[in-house]
């Protein structure tokens, strides 16, 4: 066990000179700042570039360690974090790196296929809540047996995706053939997987390429551990466990205890188990002759039931998309940070088609809000220009209560959108739960306001019956 970060605990470390190097007014405030990981310790450039304070940032680096550790797979602006968490449960502070979501690539697949797949995997996207959703990795398996073809595989999949690869074989030899292709290396891939039988030589090949790795253990925690405690001894330090995904019958509540051990073991800092976790849906379709349909709908439950929890790498192997939106979206909603409600940027929206006679409406950027409002006006066919303002990721009613949406906030985006350009009149419809601003933003403005209705399902009607006729 180790000390847990404490915002005193941090200060004793820093220089305690309130330099303001960092950028922030005094020690204390960095201090705060680097307990909910807003900067980085290398932030206090005293301590970077002062060798006298070269134990304390040493010290000051193990103790804002989050427990999981973090690590990155692949190189470049597709290049994924895992790990760093630190609390069990997301409200309790929330969760920094999203599961990574890898898609299977079997090496029995002809040159064609493997490039229409990695086509495939890299061009998914769907837009939920004005953010993009994408898969992550691509996971080339070893499932011919034979090293001469999965390295070729794997060559070829590193030729035709920029996305990070994730190098599954229990074979030694075929890790190494692979990862011996010039440039597969460079790109630091995951390799799977380091077991009781091949540990050794996977982790010297782990130290080699300076790849992270796998360490796999099924349905036993004692060896995972040691497993990961012989590669640690070795150098290693960017480990992923894996304790099997035993998916038939009672076996899937063995899965789920052992992620739950696991985690629970890992914000413990129990020596060898403070690793993300690693699982692979996909065994549901190691069955013969699989309906494609009964194996895409297993597979969706089982890899949402996985990740809610911890699971911070997944192999799937379906792409239907009814398959993988619960789980794309169950992921989003996870992992958006219950300190930031979801919002979208401030601007002028133009919906349909709008003229110099158009109404100009109000809302906020809080993200559910905008998009039902914009959707509700599509929907009725409203011809209008929509100004999102800035009231800090609120919704109206508790933006105005909490003082984000203000007539100074409007006023200064009707300012910097030039809408007053677009139209011939100086009238704007609020909405009707922001009804008390009315004469703040009247006198603020110098616009003529209307009260809108309470429900943006409403205002279509509202306007045939409220707004002037050219």
């Amino acid at each position: 066990m180790t000390e847990k970060a404490s915002l005193l605990g941090i200060y004793k470390l820093l220089p305690q000179t309130n330099c303001g190097e960092c950028g922030e007014a005094n020690c204390m405030a960095f201090a705060a700042k680097l307990l909910d990981r807003s900067k980085p310790p290398e932030a206090c450039t005293p301590m970077t570039r002062d060798s006298k304070y070269k134990k304390k940032m040493e010290d000051l680096m193990n103790l804002v360690a989050p427990p999981i550790r973090e690590m990155k797979i692949g190189v470049g602006d597709k290049a994924v974090k895992i790990g760093g968490e630190e609390v069990h449960y997301r409200h309790q502070l929330t969760y920094y790196n999203q599961t990574a979501i890898a898609i299977d690539l079997s090496d029995n697949l002809n040159a064609e296929e493997i490039k229409q797949r990695c086509k495939d995997i890299e061009n998914f996207e769907v837009s939920k809540i004005g953010q993009t959703l994408k898969l992550d990795m691509i996971a080339v398996r070893a499932a011919s047996g034979d090293p001469e073809r999965f390295a070729s595989t794997v060559k070829l999949a590193s030729e035709n995706t920029k996305l990070p690869l994730i190098l599954c074989s229990l074979d030694s030899n075929a890790l190494k053939a692979a990862l011996d292709i010039e440039g597969v290396a460079k790109k630091r891939p995951l390799i799977y997987a380091a077991t009781k039988d091949n540990w050794k030589e996977v982790g010297e090949l782990a130290k080699k390429h300076d790849c992270p790795v796998v360490v796999s253990s099924n349905n036993d925690l004692d060896i995972l551990a040691s497993i990961s405690i012989a590669l640690e001894s070795m150098g290693l330090k960017d480990i992923v466990l894996d304790p099997g995904t035993l998916a038939d019958g009672g076996l899937l509540k063995d899965t789920v205890n052992n992620l739950v051990m696991l985690r629970r073991s890992g914000l413990k800092k129990v020596k060898g188990l403070g690793y993300p976790i690693f699982c692979v849906p996909a065994v549901v379709w190691a069955t013969d002759n699989p309906d494609p349909v009964t194996m895409s709908y297993r597979e969706s439950i089982i890899a949402s039931l996985l990740l809610n929890r911890y699971v911070d790498v997944m192999v799937m192997q379906t792409m239907d998309i009814w398959a993988m939106m619960p789980v794309i979206t169950l992921r989003q909603s996870i992992y958006t940070d219950p300190r930031k409600p979801v919002s979208v940027d401030a601007a002028i929206k133009s919906i349909g088609s709008p003229n110099d006679a158009s109404p100009v409406l109000i809302t906020t950027n809080f993200a559910l809000t905008y998009f039902t409002v914009a959707n509700d006006i599509e929907a009725s066919g409203v011809d209008c220009y929509l100004l999102v303002v800035d009231a800090e990721g609120l919704a109206v009613e508790v933006g105005v209560a909490g003082g984000q949406l203000t007539a100074v906030g409007i006023n200064e985006l009707v300012v910097s959108s030039g809408v007053a350009e677009k139209v011939k009149h100086k009238r704007m419809v609020v909405p009707g739960k922001a009804a008390r601003l009315k004469g703040d933003i009247e006198d603020t403005t110098g616009w003529e306001v209307m009260v809108g209705p309470q429900d943006s399902s409403q205002i279509s009607d509202f306007l045939n019956k409220n707004w002037p006729s050219k």
